[in-house]
């Protein structure tokens, strides 16, 4: 088991400093032809390994070795060498690597394939290419397939290093039952002046994430935020003067200002709002989780704009893996210390389930994916030893650090400081009208912040979902400022009102009102499914719904304990700053 643990430390590191070539190469040295998937178009995510159809391979057998990381083997890359000879800077005519003679099951194969579109992916020196399978065309009435044989490699190279790949799509071969189709292959070397760090902008579509409505929804959204902000600030300064007002014994209240005094109001309940909540084990551990994903999602945005995480296969990934195992003490210490503020005695399994809450929801999305993956064959199953090794993660790395961050936070911050003292017996809640019912708030909580990063989600999911690269993190990092600062003035503003109904359950109702924007994400992923894009197949459907479930679960937990601190300090601060009698 010791070593499983090193394996997956080894992995994680490995993962994070990239791949093993240094992409530097002298005159005929080797260059690889990786073969990576297959699939159909409209199904991105759904995708077989590129052998599975009956392409042949090249005659060359032995390469140099290659190390597989963690994110590869989680999105489902499947690297197999081609076959195909190639070093640097050595041209190679029109050459016949197979022949492949087609019987009754590669044809219908390679028809299927030709039929629904298939596209095929490759990589040289970590640099992808793609290449469609065949073509459909009608003749007389009749459909014919057509399958590319031939493959045009233009290499571009600076110096030492490879900073330009393109394949040109020659020679097609019609199929027919018993046919025997000779495929071939050509490299061309050429020149480039593109630098080695400007190889990947190719791939980059800036007339996509760059439009004009893009900065637009920037825009509206900071005329938001603005708005919003000064709507806190009205209500938090009309508070306090009130007060400050009374017990001052201002003379110069007006009556309306007198009738929201004493008489009923958020101040009645001063022996109550900081009762512990219903179930405050699982709500501790919510916030636990929430202020981990806070940071992770931070740490990896800033990290992705540094270091342009994008331009590496499988890096983003093992980098979120490798922050989220190395943050656990936050969730521990965050969760462990405001568990002891309420008084929880039961430490241990709050700390197990807070440890476990996120990796229990992703694992057990990805396993039931992985039953519809493996039923396809498709190289998005998950292996088993990268099972082992996520499993050895959570429990030698993930656990550990959880319970070393709930005992410091018990122990540093777990002591109870309310300004107001508890009632012993809690204060019945009086009727109130049907839109301060803490369910109408919740619901109505999430449509702000999620109108805040609308437009950027589809920039997301339209980056993830089909063939667009997301490369503008820095809009990513401002839509998520924006997002949490929004989010907090919403859920403040929806607690204020809620108090001022005299009902004090206001740990819950933030929550879940900020929470709420991920139920508008999960709808709005509906929407996208049907009208934006052309996925079909029961795998492609469940991969797309249940990974949005998660998404929008892990989004949910953000927001929620985003609200949750922001309306915290918001509810400390107008309970301490009047006295109370």
């Amino acid at each position: 088991m010791s070593r499983l643990y090193i394996l997956a430390v080894f992995c994680l590191f490995w993962s994070v400093k990239g791949d093993e070539h240094n992409h530097v190469y002298e005159d005929n040295d080797e260059v690889v032809l990786w073969m990576n998937t297959v699939g159909p178009y409209h199904n991105r995510q759904e995708t077989y390994g590129y052998f599975t159809l009956p392409f042949c391979t090249g005659r060359k057998d032995s390469i140099s070795h290659y190390h597989e990381t963690i994110g590869e083997a989680l999105q489902g890359v499947e690297l197999e060498f081609s076959g195909l000879k190639m070093e640097f800077k050595a041209d190679i005519s029109r050459t016949t690597y197979c022949e492949l003679a087609l019987d009754g099951d590669k044809y219908r194969q390679f028809v299927y394939a030709v039929k629904n579109q298939y596209w095929y992916q490759m990589y040289i020196d970590d640099l992808p290419i793609w290449g469609i399978v065949g073509e459909v065309e009608e003749k007389d009435g009749v459909l014919n397939y057509y399958i590319w044989t031939h493959k045009r490699f233009d290499i571009g190279y600076n110096g030492k290093q490879i900073v330009d790949v393109n394949l040109t799509k020659e020679v097609r071969h019609k199929l027919s039952p018993d046919a025997v189709i000779p495929f071939t292959y050509e490299v061309n070397w050429k020149p480039s002046n593109i630098k080695f760090e400007d190889r990947f902008d190719k791939y980059l579509d800036p007339n996509f994430f760059q439009h004009r409505i893009h900065w637009f929804s920037i825009f509206n959204s900071f005329m938001m935020v603005i708005f919003l902000v000064g709507l806190v600030s009205m209500i938090l300064m009309r508070t306090l003067r009130k007060d400050y007002a009374r017990y001052s014994k201002d003379e110069e209240m007006d009556d309306m200002e007198r009738d929201l005094g004493d008489e009923y109001g958020w101040k009645q309940v001063h022996g109550d709002v900081f009762r512990t909540p219903s179930h405050p084990l699982i709500f501790s551990a919510l916030i636990g989780t929430g202020y981990q994903v806070t940071v992770v999602t931070t740490c990896v945005i800033v990290f992705a704009i540094l270091g342009e995480l994008y331009t590496e296969r499988g890096s983003l990934l093992s980098t979120t893996i490798f922050v989220y195992a190395a943050s656990s003490p936050v969730n521990g210490y965050f969760g462990g210390s405001l568990y002891a503020r309420f008084g929880g005695r039961t430490w241990i399994r709050q700390m197990l389930v807070s440890a476990s809450l996120l990796p229990v929801l992703v694992c057990g999305t990805a396993f039931f994916i992985n039953f519809i993956a493996i039923y396809y064959h498709a190289s998005r199953a998950i292996p088993f030893g990268t099972m082992v090794a996520v499993t050895c993660i959570c429990l030698f790395v993930i656990l550990p650090l959880t319970t070393v961050g709930t005992v410091l936070g018990r122990n540093l911050n777990g002591q109870p400081d309310f300004p107001c003292r508890i009632n012993a017996v809690p204060r019945p809640i009086p009727e109130k009208k049907w839109f301060m019912e803490p369910m109408v708030i919740v619901t109505l909580g999430g449509i702000l912040p999620f109108g805040s990063i609308f437009i950027e989600m589809y920039f997301i999911f339209t980056s993830f979902w089909a063939y667009k690269i997301y490369y503008v993190y820095g809009f990513m990092l401002l839509v998520f400022l924006i997002l949490t600062v929004v989010t907090v003035c919403v859920t403040i503003v929806c607690t204020y009102f809620l108090l001022n109904a005299e009902d004090y359950r206001w740990q819950w109702t933030s929550f879940m009102a900020a929470a709420s924007t991920s139920g508008y994400v999960y709808l709005y992923s509906f929407y996208y499914f049907f009208f934006k894009t052309k996925m079909y197949g029961l795998f492609q459907t469940a991969f797309y719904f249940g990974y949005m479930a998660l998404f929008s679960a892990m989004l949910g937990i953000l927001c929620g304990t985003v609200g949750y601190i922001g309306t915290s300090v918001f509810v400390r601060k107008i309970y301490s700053t009047v006295k109370i009698d």
